[in-house]
């Protein structure tokens, strides 16, 4: 069965009198543990999708189904992990913030420090779970929040482009370190990205949005055997097929 199931799903919104259609007939079927990028330009509906998983917003048609259930509202089988580093309690260590989601469920003090520091260990951050974000790397800070979204442990994790705001170098290494998270814990995880390398890098399945309305343009199989070499030739002709499908849908 499909892990998730996103089955025709448009999303229609008014502003100013006039009806936008922000995604139109979006079907996708995402396998347990796959690993599933969207791409496109901005305005694509990249990341209505995404607030549609998360149950942010309700789709005007179509339903999404999460291991065969559909989605009503927000529910803690997805965690999310946002682009903004301000997503982080300034006020909260790493190990606090990474405990967080655990103390809302109401699992005592010994059990969620002993879970956030597994977590922050996964996430190699041993020597600073006691550490405040504003002490922290942009980096560093991108992985604590992985780590707060994994430690209550969701079925699913949504990221909407959590490395954007990184430099170069850090976006490598966060590329390869969020592979190797990915790899131990098996989770069914759904990303957006502007960056067609970093999509190659990651994903088992590439979607390719493009906008007026969001749509999608196609659905791209990426079985490169892990971990991925950048500037072998199968990777490059993947990303130079990816970037040509949207310098096509920018048209």
């Amino acid at each position: 069965m499909q892990h998730i199931e996103i089955d025709n799903v448009s999303l229609e919104y008014l502003t100013d009198s006039q009806s936008v259609l922000a995604l139109k007939e979006a079907s996708i079927n995402i396998e347990q543990s796959e690993f599933c990028c969207l791409i496109g330009p901005s305005g694509c509906g990249k990341s209505t999708l995404l607030n549609i998983l998360a149950g942010f917003l309700t789709p005007t048609q179509g339903e999404v189904r999460i291991a065969g259930r559909a989605i009503q509202g927000y529910g803690s089988d997805r965690g999310i992990v946002f682009q903004d580093f301000a997503q982080l309690f300034p006020w909260r260590t790493a190990l606090e913030n990474v405990a967080f989601g655990l103390e809302m469920k109401g699992v005592d003090k010994a059990t969620r420090e002993e879970k956030a520091k597994d977590y922050l260990s996964l996430v190699k951050l041993d020597g600073f779970i006691h550490s405040y974000p504003h002490h922290l790397s942009g980096g560093m800070q991108q992985r604590v929040a992985i780590a707060r979204a994994l430690a209550y442990d969701p079925e699913v994790l949504l990221m909407d482009e959590p490395f954007a705001a990184l430099d170069a170098m850090t976006r490598e290494n966060m590329q390869i370190q969020l592979a190797e998270i990915w790899a131990k814990t098996k989770k069914t995880i759904i990303y957006v990205t502007h960056n067609v390398a970093e999509a190659v890098y990651l994903a088992d399945k590439v979607v390719v949005m493009s906008p007026h309305p969001g749509q999608i343009r196609e659905i791209v199989v990426n079985d490169l055997a892990r971990p991925r070499d950048a500037l072998s030739p199968e990777f490059v002709d993947i990303q130079r097929h990816l970037t040509s499908l949207l310098m096509a849908s920018h048209h």
